[in-house]
């Protein structure tokens, strides 16, 4: 077929282009895919602090070698589209013929496209019911990693612009620092005492919001001995960029000697302090200032 007037003849062969930019796609996602997927994921945040973080770590590698073919699409289609379809010198920059529906590509479109987002859902609810996913999940969980194992039940309370933690099963321990043993199931009670704060553990895998009145329960299993690093999340305030500190991760000797010292120390203002609590006064109406 002979390109009409002012036409390229590159636009008058749509089946060898479709051809051409499919075994492009098919041999750069053959080889990029399975790059990304062992040598960019297991580099995605948050790292392998927690058995959820690494859990979300290959979440996140499953995600992106998903999108991985679908980016190479783009970008050959893009590419081929700018290269091969130029105006070339002394030839008229005029549109090519108009296209029309094409049925079968519509309808691999949308196959497709529904069943990666059909499947990304059903993968991110089997993570989430298997694995609690280090998110809050309001004072009535739906998913509880490790079943009926008995959880090292902490609390974490914010406040503008701190976080403190508690113990119950230390008597009510009170600790500006959140020290976790090795190795545990710990169950995080997360609540505030004036405005919406959000505390994210980041090398845990764990980020929930810290309501006023509200217990957010998140679920943690620590690994190894480390340090990680602890934020607020939520805009809370003048002084919110200033609302952080570290925590660690103890070997379970050491978070013992670390209890019998920080109960020592606390027991000289332990009968002034409310009784335990998933949620306490003041509300931000009762605090002063």
């Amino acid at each position: 077929m002979s390109a009409g007037p002012g036409i390229s003849a590159a636009a008058a062969e749509p089946v060898n282009h479709a051809r051409r930019v499919i075994v492009a796609w098919l041999v750069l996602s053959v080889i990029a895919t399975p790059l990304v997927a062992v040598f960019l994921g297991p580099a995605i945040p948050p790292g392998n602090g927690s058995d959820e973080a690494s859990q979300q770590v290959f979440d996140n590698q499953v995600m992106t070698a998903v999108i991985t073919p679908i980016l190479c699409l783009l970008v050959v289609f893009f590419a081929y589209a700018l290269t091969r379809f130029r105006a070339q010198a002394g030839e008229a920059a005029l549109d090519g013929p108009p296209l029309r529906n094409e049925p079968r590509v519509q309808a691999l479109w949308v196959a497709a496209t529904g069943l990666i987002v059909l499947g990304l859902a059903g993968f991110g609810t089997f993570e989430l019911l298997e694995t609690g996913a280090g998110g809050g999940q309001g004072p009535s969980p739906i998913a509880e990693p490790g079943g009926t194992k008995k959880k090292l039940e902490v609390q974490v309370i914010a406040q503008q612009w701190q976080f403190t933690y508690r113990y119950p099963s230390l008597g009510g321990l009170e600790s500006a620092q959140l020290v976790l043993p090795a190795h545990t199931d710990v169950a995080l009670h997360v609540t505030s005492l004036d405005a919406v704060h959000s505390f994210w553990a980041y090398e845990l895998g764990v980020k929930a919001d810290a309501n006023p009145g509200v217990d957010n329960v998140a679920y943690v299993e620590t690994k190894g001995p480390r340090v990680f690093h602890v934020r607020c999340a939520e805009l809370c305030g003048l002084w919110h960029g200033y609302m952080f500190n570290n925590g660690l991760v103890v070997d379970a000797a050491d978070f013992s000697r670390w209890a019998a010292s920080e109960r020592k120390n606390f027991a000289p203002v332990a009968k002034y302090m409310p009784a335990y609590s998933h949620t306490y006064l003041p509300e931000p109406q009762r605090r002063a200032g």
